[in-house]
């Protein structure tokens, strides 16, 4: 039996020791910044860039990380995250239960390509900064890389959009704050790079939401992972609008297929037993 007399007060409120939030009686603060303040004087995505790194933004990184949730927040009734929630608001669940559904299928492949860009783009630039080779170079080799094993180079090409229209404005915003000096340009010229090496392969292969998605963040200094969340957070928005939306109309048990269509069966054909009875 494990002896719980040395445990004091002290190891019972360091337990869940966080530097995030403050609350006491009548008063919360968020990484410092009294709530009240954070209300006057603070924007949403000012916030979420304060709680997630611990700083509130400059005008440069808000007005990136603006654009880049605004351009994530929602990609239609076809993307599995909007369809599983709409689904799944019509089978009774709560509007919690259904975005926590869409949420839930936001996975390596459908969801994680920006995280697996920006950690692409993190490695790039670190290899240049070390003298492996300039970032032409280094990005025409993991092109290649990718094509030698089969796999798709995480954020670029898209299979719906010829050229995401996400692509351009986002580009634009980056290119005119490293024009400016306050970006230092390392991740965006790795982008670019990847994308000249898929396009000297005999196919122009645009980056998508992911890979400037990637860029905004790898800029930024986000890490991967972080990066992946926020594109989370930022999905959540179009997933809510969704289930929501899907919740007015009534309609129970909402399948993937309208009826009265059925998917294709392809097994054994009919076999009896016994005597068919």
């Amino acid at each position: 039996m494990t002896d719980t007399t040395d445990v004091d007060v002290a190891q019972t409120t360091q337990w869940w020791a966080t530097a995030v939030t403050r609350i006491a009686p009548g008063e919360i603060e968020y990484r410092g910044y009294p709530v009240q303040d954070m209300i006057a004087c603070a924007d949403f995505v000012s916030t979420i860039w304060l709680m997630t790194r611990g700083e509130l933004p400059d005008e440069t990184t808000r007005r990136l990380l603006d654009a880049v949730l605004v351009a994530s927040a929602d990609h239609g009734p076809q993307a599995p995250s909007i369809a599983s929630a709409r689904m799944a608001i019509t089978c009774g669940v709560g509007i919690n239960s259904a975005v926590a559904n869409g949420v839930n299928v936001l996975g390596d492949v459908h969801g994680g390509a920006g995280q697996q860009c920006v950690a692409l783009l993190t490695d790039l630039v670190s290899r240049a900064r070390e003298g492996e080779g300039a970032i032409d170079d280094l990005a025409a080799d993991a092109v290649a890389a990718f094509r030698e094993r089969g796999a798709f180079v995480p954020g670029f090409g898209h299979r719906f959009h010829p050229v995401d229209p996400r692509r351009d404005p986002l580009l634009r915003l980056v290119e005119e704050a490293v024009a400016a000096g306050r970006l230092e340009g390392d991740a965006l010229r790795a982008g670019l790079a990847l994308e000249a090496a898929l396009a000297a392969r005999g196919r122009a292969v645009p980056m998508n939401i992911d890979g400037i998605s990637a860029i905004v963040y790898a800029e930024l200094g986000v890490p991967p992972e972080l990066a992946r969340g926020l594109f989370v957070l930022s999905r959540s928005v179009g997933i809510l609008a969704h289930a929501w939306e899907e919740s007015q109309g009534g309609r129970r048990i909402k399948g993937p297929l309208p009826p009265p269509l059925l998917a294709d069966y392809r097994g054994e054909a009919t076999r009896r037993l016994g005597d068919g009875r």
